[in-house]
């Protein structure tokens, strides 16, 4: 299937020079005279090699087709995940760096859709946001309260967030997993 080099996203996979590519990030430059062009990081499936590639926003590659079925996370054993399919019971094991800074957020029992090229998995797709718990949080500077200012906290995974003042260690939050950002305190 042809996409428009502009087109691309991150964790897209696309087929160049005989090997499979998975986008790692897609930038629009405008230089100051000439035409816009898309400067594109990719990753190589198989070798894990990374290379930029700069594409003219008119130009067209070759996106390859993937297979998206729901996997429910069963545990972690270093770098690797183990997940199930949901529909046969059949367990594979995922490469951490398929999830890179989204692994953290990986819950037990948790449904993942992951994407494969044949047997390979290639990207996962996270639930949006979810639920944890602050263990640390920085205490709230007098009159801070009058502008819309955040301060740093830690949830129970490690990660590091900002949140408002108001919330304290022991308080649930919901957690964008795409970008670790504060969304709001669980009910």
């Amino acid at each position: 299937m042809k996409e428009a080099a502009i087109n691309l996203r991150s964790g897209h996979v696309i087929e160049l020079n005989g090997k499979l590519w998975v986008v790692v990030k897609n930038e629009i430059m405008q230089p100051g005279k000439g035409a816009s062009v898309s400067q594109i990081e990719l990753r190589d499936v198989r070798s894990g090699n990374k290379d930029n590639v700069r594409f003219r926003t008119q130009e067209t590659v070759e996106r390859v087709r993937l297979e998206q079925n729901d996997y429910q996370f069963l545990y972690a054993d270093g770098d690797d995940y183990h997940f199930m399919n949901q529909e046969n019971f059949e367990q594979i094991t995922v490469k951490g760096e398929v999830f890179g800074e989204r692994a953290p957020f990986l819950q037990e029992g948790m449904i993942v859709e992951i994407e494969m090229f044949e047997t390979e998995p290639l990207g996962a797709k996270l639930p949006p946001n979810v639920v944890l718990e602050i263990v640390e949080a920085d205490p709230v500077i007098k009159g801070q309260t009058a502008t819309t200012s955040y301060k740093p906290a830690v949830l129970e995974n490690g990660v590091r967030i900002l949140v408002p003042p108001f919330i304290e260690a022991g308080t649930k939050v919901v957690v964008r997993t795409e970008d670790a950002t504060y969304v709001e305190r669980a009910k």
